[in-house]
């Protein structure tokens, strides 16, 4: 029975060992992610709905104008008033006191734990932030599902990769593919979940980590496909939409920079009235601030109540041609008002609804206009609705394949695929040359995180552990437990004088450097032991010696960017670092390290001089206050 079980932990290790480190292990991680994401899709979608009924006695609400809940109707219009309120009631407390990472749109928190955290989302994220979206979109706050989604599909992979004790630059890949897989089965749109992870989660990607990424939002997607059917995501909008004449590029062109300025608009207006609520609200319990907020949103909705939740019937009912150009301007102008009032008041959800629900209002308003100007030769106003989606989220966002990828996937109509890229290149530049951060990295930037000027610092993950290591003599064999020899000789004593014994922490050759500078600013005694792939084997030892040499090789210039702490990624287990002081007294004062005899199994690793610590230089001459230190099995 024993042997059974030291069998069976066994194998477990080797699966772990195997999942964590070969090229194949990350793709069937990224695998199982898919079809988690998927599945948390769909679960989402059908929870959204839940809510939404409970409230209101309809799946999607709004649409009808102010029609009052079939399940609680002697509340009369008063109902959109009292439902947020009620809203906030319950998730206001639930966001505050299990997981406050959930507030608000949820992709920045993406952003920084892959840019920063290494990938790290603590797992009560993911229910919280479920829970709480649902509640905001289902009593009427203004926001969208893709947001929620990002978050949650992160928050499985990367519980998924702490498991496993992933390595960070893994760790990453596979919180990329949680965040992929829930964008393509979210809007049935695949390549749009690849973008947006490379252009806004990630925004640099290896051929490996492209694989999975793709990979994962493939699979997720195919999942979703069978719960939520393989139609485009905005089915109902028209199809076969033509630009006319060539001369039809530059009304495109113009409503290219009505649209982006618009979607510059949006991020200012959402930060603005973010820093009203705070500064009103400031003093006053976190947790009962989406419900004293939402009695104005409320307010907001019982005016316009084509502004409730997510919004997507509406959207279709504006390109149906059932709105006047003035109340499409309105619904415009209500949604900037409507999600940011949500979010600023404590809310949970996304703004990629948001910014298609703007872009296709502006966008299906100017075809009317250009239509009574230009006749039927400027072409259908739905066209300019596609474009205007297109224009308002890359203007907002800074993701201009992203912004391409959505219109065409969403609408299923490949012939919009030249107007939407004028539009987002237009819109784009026009962003980027106006104003500096975008509606995500805005947030960032507002607690000091500033993830643009930081690329500079990320050339640094071209260099691995394996390249800044000082190599072990010969590579060391990792001995689990359950072998009886530890390769240890207690009869040849230890040069000098024993000080301590630490158990040190290990990183992976594959991990990037500003992976492993991380781990030795949390463990800097020592240095670091370097593990092969499949963590079996100890390779070298990194320093921060080793690192500034290695560095002065390979780099000609460098940002001076700030590492932050973290905790170090893995326990070395079966091995300790010992301490060893080299006394007035000692006979090996005088010696040359290399010549000093250990007992079987004992490396010597780095020597401490004068408070900094250098390599264990075989040639080194030894003198009174060295501290060897040792890495040792046991």
């Amino acid at each position: 029975m024993v042997e059974k079980k030291r069998d069976v932990r066994s194998a477990l290790r080797g699966a772990r060992a195997w999942l964590r480190g070969s090229r194949f292990g990350l793709l069937t991680l990224a695998l199982i992610v898919g079809v988690g994401a998927g599945l948390g899709a769909v679960a989402f979608r059908y929870l959204v709905y839940a809510v939404t009924w409970l409230f209101t006695g309809q799946v999607e609400f709004g649409q009808d104008g102010w029609v009052t809940s079939s399940h609680l109707p002697w509340l009369g219009l008063s109902f959109y008033v009292v439902i947020p309120v009620v809203g906030g009631l319950l998730y206001g407390p639930l966001v505050y006191f299990f997981a406050r990472e959930a507030r608000g749109h949820g992709v920045p928190e993406v952003m920084v734990a892959v840019a920063v955290n290494g990938g790290r989302i603590r797992p009560q994220v993911a229910i919280v932030k479920a829970f709480a979206s649902a509640l905001t979109i289902g009593t009427g706050g203004s926001v969208g599902r893709e947001g929620p989604i990002v978050q949650i599909g992160s928050a499985m992979a990367s519980s998924l990769g702490q498991w496993l004790r992933m390595p960070e630059h893994r760790m990453r890949i596979l919180v990329a593919c949680g965040a992929a897989g829930g964008i393509a089965a979210t809007f049935n749109a695949p390549i749009t979940g690849v973008f947006f992870v490379v252009e806004i989660i990630i925004r640099e990607i290896s051929v490996d980590s492209l694989f999975a990424v793709m990979l994962s939002a493939m699979v997720a997607d195919a999942v979703a496909i069978q719960f939520l059917g393989n139609s485009p995501f905005l089915a109902d909008f028209p199809h076969g939409l033509a630009l006319g004449t060539p001369k039809n590029y530059l009304l495109v062109a113009v409503l290219a920079v009505i649209a982006a300025l618009i979607g510059i608009g949006f991020t200012k207006a959402l930060y603005a009235i973010e820093d009203l609520c705070d500064r009103l609200w400031r003093g006053r319990p976190e947790w009962a601030r989406p419900a004293v907020g939402g009695i104005f949103l409320g307010l907001l909705l019982l005016g316009v109540p084509q502004l409730f939740g997510v919004g997507y019937p509406v959207m279709f009912n504006a390109v149906a041609g059932d709105y006047s150009l003035w109340f499409l301007l309105i619904l415009a102008g209500g949604k900037v008002l409507a999600t940011s009032l949500t979010l600023g008041i404590g809310g949970s959800g996304g703004i990629f609804a948001p910014s298609l629900f703007i872009g296709l209002m502006t966008g299906t308003a100017f075809g009317i206009v250009a239509d009574h100007l230009f006749g039927p030769a400027a072409g259908d106003p739905a066209l300019y609705a596609a474009i205007g989606m297109a224009a308002v989220f890359s203007s907002a966002t800074r993701a201009p394949l992203t912004s391409l990828a959505s219109v065409v996937e969403l609408t299923g109509d490949f012939t919009l695929t030249l107007p939407v890229m004028l539009t987002v290149g237009i819109s784009t530049a026009l962003s980027r040359g106006i104003s500096y951060g975008t509606i995500y990295t805005t947030k960032l930037i507002r607690r000091g995180q500033d993830l643009d000027r930081a690329a500079p610092w990320r050339a640094f993950s071209d260099l691995t552990a394996k390249n800044t290591m000082r190599r072990l003599p010969s590579p060391t064999e990792i001995r689990t437990h359950d072998t009886p020899d530890r390769a240890s000789d207690p009869d040849v004593p230890l040069p000098g004088t024993f000080v301590v014994s630490r158990t040190p922490q290990s990183v992976f050759e594959t991990e990037p450097l500003p992976d492993v500078l991380r781990q030795l600013e949390a463990y800097p005694h020592t240095g670091l032991p370097v593990l092969s792939e499949d963590a079996t084997t100890i390779l070298g030892w990194v320093s921060t010696h080793s690192i500034v040499a290695s560095v002065a090789r390979e780099l000609t210039a460098r940002s001076g960017d700030s590492v932050r702490s973290a905790a170090p990624s893995s326990n070395l287990r079966g091995f300790h670092v010992l301490e060893v002081s080299i006394s007035a007294e000692s006979d090996d004062v005088g010696r040359t390290l290399g010549s000093l005899t250990w007992p079987r199994g004992h490396i010597p690793v780095s020597v401490a001089r004068g408070g900094q610590l250098g390599e264990a230089d075989p040639s080194m001459i030894l003198v009174t206050g060295d501290h060897i230190n040792v890495l040792a099995p046991g």
